[in-house]
């Protein structure tokens, strides 16, 4: 292989970070600078900002319980694309083996909603 095959890639790849690089300079250099106290703090959805201790605070466990939950299930949903991709190709194996594996995330998901793991308190 010969480096004019990636020529094309390297000068697109050479485009789009000049992009970004134009982007950025040109935010800074032309974008508006009006500080104020509610633009310097911590956006929250609409929630009143509570103040921090010194060094950041702490979340509660159930926060991280439901990024774990939504990292779990969403790749276990990302499985089923090459699934439907080759449905046809893959026959009856295929099919049985998408089943049993939407009984097992089924099966996990009922668990954390008996649990109460869906639940915002």
């Amino acid at each position: 292989m010969s480096v004019e095959l990636y020529t094309p890639i390297f000068v697109l790849g050479g485009i789009g970070a000049a992009f970004v690089v134009v982007s950025m300079v040109a935010g800074a250099v032309l974008g508006p600078k009006r500080y104020n106290r509610a633009k310097m703090q911590a956006y929250e959805c609409g929630i009143e900002p509570t103040p921090q201790p010194a060094g950041g605070g702490r979340f509660t466990v159930k926060y991280y319980m439901t990024a774990m939950m939504f990292i779990v299930f969403d790749i276990e949903i990302i499985f089923l694309i090459p699934w439907a991709v080759h449905f046809d190709a893959l026959g009856w194996f295929g099919l049985v083996a998408i089943v049993l594996f939407l009984v097992n995330v089924s099966i996990a998901y009922a668990y954390e909603w008996r649990r109460g793991g869906l639940e915002w308190d």
